[in-house]
């Protein structure tokens, strides 16, 4: 519940940016460079004078956006593709099988590093390589879920009275495998997250001057001796988003797992 309350404190920010950012993220002040927290700046100023805090309030939304977007492109592509290897089986299973089996052999941030860098520098081409690398495991978690569920009796009986496979499929397993990949995108979220800072610390991802908390560490590592706070506020919220995914996920398996009640 801890998490959940956050994670919806960091939806409020994302979607109210515009009313709640004190002032323009992207607006410089040269009479302001480099200022401590105060009360006119309560985050402090960046390397030109931005304020930090309209700067992290206005990442949330970059954040956001890339965490659920990519998990949505990954769902998209790996849950039709996990319930056919899972379902057909055969052939088809192996073949899948085997080039899932090979996307996962490659490190999921390197693979997202190679992508974005090959669709260019975007937020958007981000959101793609993110989701495109994430893809192999939900097609394994899909699968697993379906080989388990396909011969339970209830499918057998669907089978028996005449049911097409394809209504078999999609009316009677694949909603009983949706509790795992609930969890799964949970978690996932946080795991993109991460990603994004990534790929926008190495200018792979949100384009300056838009505010990215990945941006952000970026230019704030050149200034961790004399400003401090330009990298403490920037990576204390990402800890706190992806702790928070990651304890919401926690909690899904609970609530949704009846063996772990």
């Amino acid at each position: 519940m801890l998490g959940l309350a956050v994670v919806v404190a960091f939806v409020v920010l994302a979607i109210f940016a515009a009313w709640i950012a004190p002032q323009d993220p992207i607006a410089t002040s040269w009479s302001a460079i480099r200022q401590a927290p105060s009360g006119a700046h309560w985050f402090g100023t960046d390397e030109i004078g931005r304020d930090v805090l309209s700067r992290v309030v206005w990442g949330t939304r970059a954040s956001l956006l890339a965490g659920v977007v990519s998990v949505s492109i990954s769902l998209l592509l790996g849950v039709p593709i996990g319930l056919a290897a899972g379902f057909l089986g055969s052939f088809v299973d192996g073949a899948i099988s085997r080039v899932t089996d090979a996307f996962l052999a490659c490190p999921f941030l390197i693979l997202a590093i190679a992508l974005a860098a090959f669709l260019g520098p975007s937020l958007t081409n981000a959101m793609i390589a993110i989701g495109v690398s994430a893809t192999p495991i939900f097609v394994r978690l899909t699968r697993a879920a379906v080989l388990n569920v396909k011969v339970e009796d209830y499918v057998e009986a669907a089978r028996a009275v005449g049911n097409p496979p394809l209504r078999v499929a999609v009316r009677h397993v694949l909603p009983n495998v949706a509790a795992p990949l609930i969890v799964q995108s949970t978690l996932a979220i946080a795991a993109a997250v991460i990603a994004e800072a990534s790929l926008s610390f190495l200018g792979l991802g949100q384009q300056p001057p838009a505010p990215s908390w990945g941006s952000m560490l970026n230019v704030a590592k050149n200034y961790v001796d004399n400003a401090p706070w330009m990298a403490i506020w920037p990576g204390l919220s990402i800890f706190l988003l992806v702790l928070s995914f990651n304890l919401l996920g926690d909690g899904l398996r609970d609530a949704l797992d009846p063996r772990q009640r």
